[in-house]
């Protein structure tokens, strides 16, 4: 199992350094021009976020519909940090994600009892409030918007920060508590009745997965130079979802080309004004109608975990105690 890990690991590695070599070569000689490298760029956020709400809502089973509720606390908190108090780009990546992690926790404390339709509307409850409350703060620009945000956001930043959330989601969803997770999204009775406290790990995905979030508003505000209360409404909660359900849920692979693919469909159709906004749900249905279970399908699941217990594998709830 450990070279098998080592494995994979030094294979996502030299991938992802073969990867940026390429891509960083194009840029440089300028056969990617400008406006291809900020769609990466771009892509590389939707990804992040994608993956966020896949620990949440493909792997933990959690339907949380507010993800752009923390990528808004991410993005404000950065854009103030940077603007305010003028600090490494670094530092202000991990604060806002922090910031986000702990507006995830004290959010998740009162919701996460709740299950399926309750928690859909609670958190879509509270990524509303949070929009108000932002709209209505004027040392954050209030409805006018926040400006004056240095562009830091670039595509080196980028690229490895995606690298980063693709591992350390690989790690959680490999590690037990992630099994432990995998179980709920299965069968959360089950899960309780093998001994799994459910409450902490849907507790824990929630939090990881609004700081990712946090994140991901980090190099977006210091990516478009501005930020608008209204950028972080209902509709931005539903596309990140679409990324996860048409990746499919539970498959970091398909968050990876979904969240990169409905990116560049979407600017590809720009041209097309208003009409795009029509095309682009069709394209979607079409995609549920014919794939349903997503483009990678569902890669994890409990019963594959459980069929290798039976076979010797380690108990999903050795770490739940």
């Amino acid at each position: 199992m450990e070279k098998k890990y080592l494995k994979r690991t030094g294979i996502f590695l030299i991938a992802s350094v073969v990867l940026f070599a390429i891509l960083f070569g194009l840029m440089k000689a300028d056969i990617i021009g400008r406006y291809y490298t900020q769609i990466i760029i771009l892509m590389g956020i939707n990804v992040i976020l994608a993956l966020g709400l896949n620990l949440i809502l493909g792997f933990t089973g959690q339907l949380a519909l507010g993800h752009a509720g923390f990528m808004s606390v991410g993005a404000y908190t950065a854009a103030m940090l940077t603007i305010k108090l003028h600090l490494p780009f670094l530092v202000v990546i991990i604060l806002g994600g922090v910031m986000a992690g702990l507006f995830g926790l004290l959010i998740g404390i009162p919701t996460l009892r709740l299950k399926g339709d309750y928690l859909a509307i609670t958190t879509l409850g509270f990524a509303q409030i949070i929009q108000v409350a932002i709209t209505n703060i004027e040392p954050l620009g209030g409805a006018r918007g926040l400006a004056g945000i240095p562009p830091k956001t670039t595509f080196v930043w980028t690229f490895f920060i995606v690298v980063a959330v693709i591992a350390i989601i690989y790690n959680i969803v490999n590690s037990s508590q992630g099994r432990a997770m995998i179980s709920i999204s299965e069968d959360e009775i089950a899960s309780e009745a093998m001994g799994i406290n459910t409450t902490k790990y849907k507790m824990m995905a929630f939090v990881i997965g609004s700081a990712f979030a946090g994140v991901a508003g980090a190099l977006y505000a210091h990516y478009y130079m501005f930020l608008d209360p209204a950028s972080f409404n209902f509709m931005k909660s539903v596309d990140i979802v679409a990324y996860v359900v048409l990746g499919g849920m539970g498959s970091i692979a398909g968050s990876v080309i979904s969240a990169s693919a409905l990116t560049g469909i979407l600017e590809a159709l720009r041209p097309l004004g208003d009409f795009r906004m029509v095309i682009y749900p069709i394209l979607l249905i079409l995609i549920m109608r014919f794939r349903p279970q997503g483009l990678l399908g569902k890669s994890l699941g409990a019963k594959s975990l459980f069929k290798n217990k039976r076979k010797g594998g380690k108990n999903v709830t050795a770490e739940s105690k």
